[in-house]
């Protein structure tokens, strides 16, 4: 739908400016669009591969870890019916961690393999589950403390000040992340039987251990 809807938008700009006799400056916009987002993608590159090797920094000292112990009692209350011990759970604090920090392209991937072990407890794998609903929801409204990617763009294009944007940041994500939890608590509340993830995964595992030679 969206490949549609920007088709749409692309079709009826040559349109309008073929029939004003526009032409000249929609291919000039065109080009200088282009221009601008190689240039903003080249200063995207420095400013994320300054906050992955930083990142990366943080997990050898063992501060990642630290910050995965202070979200995990809070990432257990938002998915409770995911199994504490279940891969997904590591991956959706690698994710959200990773958002906290702007880090929104180091995020994605992390994201992604939380939805494929999500979708491993899903009985019913044409709906989404409430978990996946759940982190879907925190991976869009995901609270920033430092908006690196944004930080990069308004340095690429000269701002006087390109960090003044944290404090404004950190409230409106911190509202957009309080709204997204108030909703997915009520959505949950009104689902009276949501998938059983911990009941197919202690299923999945006592069939696992059968299958290695154990009796359970």
């Amino acid at each position: 739908m969206v490949n549609w809807i920007w088709l749409f938008f692309i079709v009826a700009s040559v349109a309008v400016a073929a029939f004003n006799g526009r032409m000249d400056e929609v291919t000039a916009a065109a080009f200088d669009g282009a221009k601008s987002g190689v240039t903003v993608s080249f200063g995207l590159i420095s400013i994320m591969v300054f906050w992955l090797g930083m990142m990366r920094i943080a997990e050898d000292a063992g501060l990642l870890k630290k910050l995965a112990k202070l979200l995990g009692p809070v990432v257990r209350w938002l998915f409770p019916d995911v199994p504490k011990d279940h891969p997904a759970i590591g991956y959706i604090m690698s994710n959200l961690s990773a958002n906290i920090f702007g880090l929104g392209n180091a995020a994605t991937p992390m994201g992604i393999k939380a939805m494929q072990e999500l979708q491993k407890l899903n009985p019913d794998k044409e709906t989404a589950t409430p978990a996946m609903c759940t982190l879907l929801a925190l991976n869009t409204s995901s609270i920033t403390l430092v908006p690196t990617t944004i930080i990069a763009i308004r340095m690429n294009y000269n701002s006087a000040d390109p960090a003044e944007i944290i404090g404004t940041t950190l409230v409106a994500t911190a509202i957009a992340t309080g709204a997204a939890i108030v909703a997915d608590r009520w959505y949950r509340s009104r689902n009276s039987s949501p998938p059983s993830a911990t009941i197919i995964h202690k299923n999945k595992s006592k069939t696992e251990s059968i299958g290695g030679g154990e009796l359970v």
